[in-house]
């Protein structure tokens, strides 16, 4: 029964597409009567295959078409466990929400039909991709992933620009894969295997060291070499600096497309990281690598997103930031924690992808919205609202702190994963009290707010989310040990975390005064960098202009070079 639900779930997107692709002129707008189905369908085998393998362990399914001597490396098969699983019951769940929102929003398009074909094939091909047996199979709809997004975003050939994002997102995705294949021959060769499970224990007994240059000094460690490689095929796909660029010009598709690409696409990254998570514990320095570009990624990102006027392109900077986090979390060791990370932002960005039609649609119909509220007087700032929220902020982690180490048992002074949890919480529910002081309103309701919205947010981390990282880890001291590797010098973790905590301080400070009317703290050379920084951000830090000039450098030389052999030959 659970491996025929294993294969169902894949298939019956596919098959949809199929049956749409073939008799879309007949079925035309009917087409969601064949995707729908069989998406709801899938979603229910999903939640049962993450009942079936949180109780009765993973699921094998293996299937060996071809047989290369004693290396047999060419294999296609089904691996799901806990991780798989919580990600088939996103990506169906995701899916079906947007079939279903696509039925009347695209209602009367040309390629209703297509569309419906192309949607039930992507679906297909991110379902394989989390259960995939081996690395190769993985890289394999890998690839399909990129060639079908690439179809979806030019989904509307007649707008030019729809179709160069398309192209730019391909071209984009071919420097990761270039390195993502890299990293799999050097795994082949230094292992002489793909299997997951072979692997991990292989590079656990025997790491390797290879030198970096050919005269033998110096050596490298090769799990190291194989998971910064690895790793630039998980930047590409999701949109880490700097290989961030295609994915804030991928707004001229529908919304539904945007809805699917920023809720399941691009959390690739994030799931390959975890699926390979005992090749990355064994190297502390990757994981070094990806802390720092993640949060490289989530400050440009963040930064970028503030100075947006369209609201799509405002969205699409946020999960650029947002994937940073996750990609963060997985360089801090937490990893089960990114997973979390992962299907909360899937599913409320795919939520706001598809409000953002509504908005766009209604906006169009009439012009006149958004509608401006000009009734009465800017209400006072309430001391009462900020006062209480900055005593919470900062009081109430400290009783947390005491909290979690006493009665939960749970030991921030002896690991950082722990740490990292709580101050995961701590930022998340002073972000909420930030959107919560901008009320101005002096009521014990808005106060209550802000105590019940940090009391459900350390609830969800330090209860939530650690049983979430057991789960997804169940072996004994694995998810431990993960933090342990990933550990950076306690002298520069606790400076990030002082200097994180002040600026968050100074932030509330900031908004008090500015709130108040009052002089800004903020010295005059850093308000006259402002105007400076908003244009070097409008422009996305240069970035795109950098890779379009030394685009066509490249095409200038092969140019010349196809002359001048040319010109040889002759």
């Amino acid at each position: 029964m659970t491996m025929f639900f294993a294969v169902l779930v894949p298939l019956l997107p596919l098959a949809a597409g199929l049956i749409i692709g073939l008799f879309g002129r007949h079925l035309r707008e009917n087409s969601y009567k064949v995707g729908v189905p069989a998406l709801v369908m899938a979603f229910i085998g999903s939640l049962w295959m993450l009942y079936a393998v949180s109780v009765d362990g993973p699921v094998r399914i293996e299937f060996q078409p071809f047989s290369s001597g004693s290396t047999d490396w060419f294999h296609f098969g089904l691996f799901i466990d806990r991780l798989s699983a919580v990600m088939m019951v996103l990506i169906t769940g995701v899916s079906t929400i947007i079939h279903l929102y696509s039925i009347n929003y695209l209602q009367g398009e040309r390629g209703y039909a297509r569309f419906y074909s192309l949607l039930g094939l992507m679906t297909f091909v991110i379902l394989c991709l989390v259960s995939s047996a081996n690395l190769f199979m993985l890289f394999v709809f890998w690839q399909l992933l990129s060639w079908v997004l690439y179809i979806l975003l030019a989904y509307n050939y007649t707008n030019p620009p729809a179709v160069n994002s398309a192209f730019k997102t391909l071209i984009v995705h071919r420097v990761g894969d270039v390195a993502f294949l890299a990293g799999i021959l050097l795994t082949h060769r230094l292992f002489g295997t793909l299997e997951f499970s072979e692997l991990f224990a292989r590079a656990a007994e025997s790491p390797s060291l290879i030198p970096l240059w050919p005269g033998g000094q110096p050596i490298i460690s090769g799990v190291t070499v194989i998971t910064l490689l690895l790793f630039v095929g998980a930047m590409a796909k999701s949109a880490q600096f700097p290989l961030h660029v295609w994915l804030p010009d991928t707004m001229d598709t529908p919304t539904p497309v945007s809805a699917l690409m920023h809720a399941g696409i691009v959390n690739a990254g994030g799931f390959l990281l975890n699926r390979l998570a005992p090749l990355y514990g064994l190297s502390p320095t990757t994981l070094h690598v990806v802390f720092v570009v993640g949060a490289l990624t989530v400050i440009l990102g963040a930064s970028m997103m503030l100075i947006q006027n369209d609201i799509k392109k405002t969205l699409g900077f946020s999960t650029m930031a947002q994937m940073g986090y996750m990609i963060m979390e997985c360089g801090l060791g937490a990893f089960a924690l990114a997973i979390f990370h992962l299907m909360a932002h899937g599913v409320f960005k795919a939520t706001l992808f598809l409000n953002t039609g509504n908005v766009i649609h209604a906006s169009r119909h009439e012009p006149k919205r958004p509608m401006l509220d000009h009734s009465g007087d800017a209400v006072p700032f309430s001391r009462l609202t900020w006062v209480t929220g900055v005593i919470v902020t900062l009081i109430m982690p400290l009783i947390i702190l005491l909290a979690a180490h006493g009665i939960l048992e749970i030991p921030l002074r002896d690991t950082q994963g722990a740490v990292i949890f709580l101050f995961f919480a701590w930022v998340s529910a002073s972000q909420v009290m930030f959107s919560l002081s901008r009320l101005y309103v002096a009521s014990w309701k808005v106060v209550g707010l802000m105590l019940l919205a940090l009391l459900l947010i350390i609830f969800t981390y330090l209860w939530g989310a650690e049983t979430f990282t057991y789960f997804l880890y169940p072996g004994p001291g694995v998810a431990h040990h993960y933090f342990q590797i990933a550990a950076l010098p306690r002298q520069l973790f606790d400076a990030l975390v002082l200097v994180i905590a002040a600026l968050i301080v100074f932030t509330w400070a900031i908004l008090y005064t500015n709130a108040r009317g009052q002089r800004s703290l903020l010295p005059e050379w850093v308000s006259a960098l402002r105007s400076q920084l908003y244009v070097v951000f409008m422009n996305r830090l240069y970035v795109d202009q950098l890779y379009s000039w030394i685009g066509r450098g490249i095409i200038r030389f092969a140019q010349r070079l196809d002359h001048s052999l040319g010109g040889w030959r002759l």
